[in-house]
């Protein structure tokens, strides 16, 4: 049995996107500008896939524009706003020291051009404290970016809360909902929000597909020049297969969003329960009450996390060590360090990620593998310490 755990880096595509990606690659080839029938037929698709992601996530269709992914998203909505902000005198941004690096790396960037930034820290339950932004915000402050779920531990924050704050000192909001959408009821208008990202890949649709919520009269300087798409928002010929299997997997996760979300996180406080339970010297990273359904991301004492993963994946385990877009490198978990955890604890986590096709038997299958694989792993820890 092959068992994945690690939906947060990717979740399989659903079988009703698939048939529809296929359809759509095969039957749906017009260029969706063109005003000739075989354009109008892309176009409409995509339409109908707007539509189901503002169903989805309580907005106007207008306020969708389609990107290539949760990291474009996150690009436009941050320097989009900065750059229309800019001229007004704004030129500081605020976001969150756990961000996803689509984000981080963007005020890097950013940074460098000479705009001031600041990262607002979280303690060790993984939560953005809104006390902590009203002392770090400015009159300058153009956006705020916080993620509505953090990637590695699941922990939802207070983005309502943190919106007014924003909002109080003239300043955009954008949160990545990348991580939530799909997974948890996710309203644009509840929290107050400007701007919102998500990303079809993490709910069952294709990747390269992926989408920026703009509220209605947000001013946006378009990050890629060319064409008209988009409303003059995004330039660049639709990708019109991926958008198809967004708007599918919109419609699947809207269809099914309460029950999916209590079926998974049964399963995650199963193999939760039952790791803690059987393996000495385990916790949880993070808070386990406001967190996304299917995530855990839990501390081994003694074991490094890269040494346990290989174990896994040799009997068929598929977790991680933290996002996928850092994988391959020795770097702790800058989420992790940003909590205040000590080193060996940066190092010696695994992230569980659940989900669509995830069952009992798997969840069982995990929980029964992994004490037998730490002790083994402790054991060889301990006798090369030992030997000297």
């Amino acid at each position: 049995m092959r068992v994945y755990f690690d939906y947060n880096a990717t979740t399989p595509l659903a079988p009703e996107v698939a048939d529809a990606v296929a359809s759509a690659t095969q039957d749906l080839f017009g260029n969706a500008s063109s005003v000739h029938y075989f354009g109008q037929q892309a176009k409409a698709a995509m339409d109908e896939a707007r539509t189901a992601i503002g169903s989805l996530v309580g907005a106007e269709a207008s306020e969708i524009v389609f990107t290539s992914g949760g990291t474009e998203a996150d690009n436009f909505a941050i320097r989009g706003a900065a750059e229309a902000a800019e001229p007004g005198g704004r030129r500081h941004l605020i976001a969150s020291s756990i961000e996803h690096e689509a984000v981080l790396n963007t005020l890097k960037a950013l940074g460098r051009r000479g705009w001031r930034t600041t990262l607002l820290p979280v303690d060790q339950s993984g939560v953005v404290s809104p006390d902590r932004l009203r002392e770090l915000i400015s009159d300058d402050t153009a956006v705020v970016s916080v993620m509505h779920a953090n990637n590695e531990i699941g922990t939802v924050q207070p983005i309502a809360e943190l919106a007014a704050i924003a909002h109080g000192r003239g300043a955009l909001m954008h949160t990545d909902a990348v991580q939530s959408v799909g997974k948890i009821p996710v309203d644009v208008r509840a929290p107050g929000v400007d701007l919102l990202s998500l990303s079809a890949h993490k709910f069952n649709g294709p990747k390269g597909a992926g989408a920026l919520w703009i509220k209605r009269g947000t001013r946006m300087q378009p990050i890629l020049t060319g064409g008209k798409h988009e409303r003059n928002r995004r330039a660049g010929t639709e990708n019109v297969p991926a958008i198809v299997g967004l708007g599918v997997a919109a419609r699947l996760a809207a269809g099914k969003l309460a029950p999916e979300a209590t079926r998974v996180a049964a399963l995650r406080d199963r193999l939760e329960e039952g790791i803690l339970r059987s393996v000495a010297g385990t916790a949880v990273n993070g808070a386990r009450e406001a967190r996304v359904p299917n995530t855990t991301n839990i501390s081994f004492d003694r074991v490094e996390a890269e040494s346990l993963l290989i174990a896994l994946d040799l009997e068929g385990v598929a977790v991680s060590t933290g996002s996928a877009c850092s994988s391959g490198t020795l770097e702790p978990s800058h989420v992790l360090r940003a909590m205040g955890y000590p080193p060996h604890r940066t190092q010696n986590s695994l992230r569980f990620s659940l989900g669509m096709f995830s069952t009992e038997e798997e969840v069982d299958r995990v929980a029964a593998l992994v004490p037998g694989l730490v002790e083994k792993l402790r054991s060889l820890t301990r006798k090369t310490a030992v030997g000297g």
